[in-house]
């Protein structure tokens, strides 16, 4: 008997082995086709067992068994070091190891530099109220892993917590508010704190709505934290449904397909049983069923309504238009029709990150990670007005920083919202929308004039000659434009001199900032100075409350998971 398990498991190690040779050649070449602005994160898998067992399989064996479809019992648990991490399973007993590639994808993010206001004063970028950074950073701290630099998008961290913000006074969709404070980074240096509050309007203030469900089911979708995930969350969306709006249901894998016609919210038990019925298998045809979804949604147009694609993948295509700047430049001009597009990520492997947020960017909608049901009810059901109703559109900020009281500067986070100075008043750039409710913040760290900055004085070049007001630090200005409008309008308020210490800054402003050193770390720590884990900890809990929702307890936590995973926590555990 033993003989013949030997022999049958070098039988199928060699055809398993030949299989994965040929898949290998075909995943190299994909590879070289990247874009070199994509980073992949490998992985390493293995599979485990607590079983005994007389005779191990081979890693083929392993490799030939995890082919099947996973078991809706499977779990992972990722942990290992900042380049890669292994996914532990637990899925039926089957036991051996298997080392399986992972190709999750993201884009290339190189914190924004320090500028001289002598050669650069202006600085101008788009306002981005994305929040998936966040949840996907939360998904590797839970699961034993830092995350890779490039998921961490510091505006994200910081936009996806609410702040106490005062609403619009005034006939503007949101008001502006700022706050200049002493900077925990650097001796001597200020933050600027520029937040914005969008006006709200109840779920049942919306517009009627038109939402097309766009649903990936190809094979990759067969996960518990995929699909199933996917299909609580559009159960949550449907039972908030009103008479008025409708739904259409589109699926893809192979090819794309209408599941459900328009269909209104009063008829939610049929909305509810085609999302139940859902079933993933094939390859993943995404580009078609962007299409389809664009088409089905200009059908069913409501004019001076809601008209929003909700795109619901791992963002793993693999048939048809797979390019990346292809299906960004189709998503680009279809935005033209007055239909954005949310995307909605999900899973784990070969989640491609760097799709989902640049999809939602050029369709004029946002992008949210979704790792459990949670942050489903977060996203889809607390903050639906934000998620579905835009206030304002092409949202842009300028700030002009004065040379005679400042001289050096950056911009925390907004790398790949950044615009040219030209771009502010061209009302045909493209910039990022803001949602009923939503509240944006931004932080630049400055340098005062006189002060010790990163930069040295140039040994050649003597200093220009400045002008300006000793009153004022900077010249902060906003474009928007109201939605549907081509034309957009402009708001003005200068930053006044004088700074207060940290420890006197609003419970909001000292959250934003204990959040931001907290990305600042996780990207790679080049900008925090000398402020510790520690400190990063101390600041958050004295703004840890108000806590209506749990979720700045919940980052206490994500804290100090990263603390204890990071080189110098462990030397700090490890002295203790």
């Amino acid at each position: 008997m033993l003989h013949r398990k030997l022999i049958a498991t070098l039988i199928a190690t060699l055809f398993v082995a030949a299989c994965g040779s040929a898949q290998q050649n075909v995943s190299s070449s994909n590879q070289a086709a990247e874009a070199a602005a994509t980073v992949e994160y490998t992985t390493e898998y293995r599979m485990e067992s607590r079983m005994e067992a007389p005779l191990a399989p081979t890693p083929a064996i392993a490799e030939f068994k995890r082919a099947r479809p996973a078991p809706a019992t499977k779990q992972a648990v990722m942990f290992g070091s900042r380049d890669s991490y292994i996914g532990a399973h637990s899925p039926t007993g089957h036991f051996g190891s298997v080392q399986a590639e992972n190709t999750e994808k993201y884009g290339k993010i190189d914190p924004n530099p320090v500028k001289s206001v002598a050669e650069e004063a202006v600085s101008t970028f788009s306002i981005d109220v994305d929040t998936g950074s966040y949840a996907n950073l939360r998904r590797f701290l839970n699961s034993g892993s830092l995350p890779p630099q490039n998921a961490v998008r510091i505006e994200e961290l910081i936009n996806y917590f609410d702040y106490n913000y005062a609403l619009p006074r005034d006939n503007h969709p949101f008001a502006v508010h700022t706050e200049v404070v002493d900077s925990p980074f650097k001796t001597d240096a200020k933050l600027l704190k520029i937040g914005i509050q969008a006006k709200d309007l109840q779920v049942k203030e919306l517009p009627a709505a038109n939402l097309v469900f766009l649903v990936d089911v190809s094979g990759s979708m067969h996960e518990p934290n995929k699909l199933p995930l996917v299909q609580k969350t559009l159960r949550i969306l449907t039972e908030q449904l009103r008479p008025q709006d409708k739904v259409t249901l589109i699926t893809y894998a192979g090819d794309e397909r209408v599941v459900l016609e328009p269909t209104s919210g009063s008829q939610k038990d049929v909305i509810l049983k085609a999302i139940d019925n859902l079933q993933a298998g094939g390859s993943t045809a995404g580009e078609q069923g962007i299409r389809r979804a664009y088409a089905e949604a200009q059908k069913a147009f409501i004019k001076g309504g809601i008209n929003r694609i909700l795109l619901a993948t791992d963002g793993d295509f693999n048939v048809g238009i797979t390019d990346f700047d292809t299906l960004k430049n189709l998503i680009e001009e279809k935005r033209k029709t007055g239909i954005s597009l949310t995307t909605l990520g999900y899973g784990t492997g070969n989640y491609n990150e760097h799709l989902m947020e640049q999809a939602a960017d050029a369709g004029d909608g946002n992008y949210s990670y979704i790792d459990n049901e949670q942050e489903a009810k977060k996203v889809l059901h607390r903050q639906l007005s934000s998620t579905l109703a835009t206030v304002a559109q092409d949202v842009k900020i300028q700030v002009e920083f004065n040379p005679a009281t400042v001289q050096e500067y950056r911009l925390i986070g907004y790398e790949n919202r950044a615009l040219k100075q030209e771009d502010f008043n061209n009302d045909k750039v493209d910039a990022g929308d803001i949602g009923a409710g939503h509240n944006v913040t931004a932080i630049y760290e400055f340098i005062p004039t006189g002060k010790q900055g990163w930069l040295d004085n140039s040994r050649y070049q003597t200093a220009n000659k400045t002008s300006g007001s000793l009153k004022e630090y900077a010249f902060v200005k906003l474009r928007y434009k109201n939605p549907n409008q081509k034309q957009s309008i402009l708001l003005e308020q200068p930053i006044a001199v004088g700074s207060k210490s940290l420890n006197q800054a609003n419970a909001d402003t000292r959250w934003a900032v204990a959040v931001a050193a907290y990305g600042q770390r996780l990207q790679g720590d080049k900008y925090n100075g000398n402020l510790s884990w520690d400190g990063i900890a101390q600041l958050a809990q004295s703004a840890a409350k108000p806590d209506e929702f749990g979720e700045r307890a919940e980052f206490l936590q994500l804290l100090n998971k990263a603390r204890e995973l990071s080189s110098d926590g462990k030397k700090v555990m490890e002295s203790r």
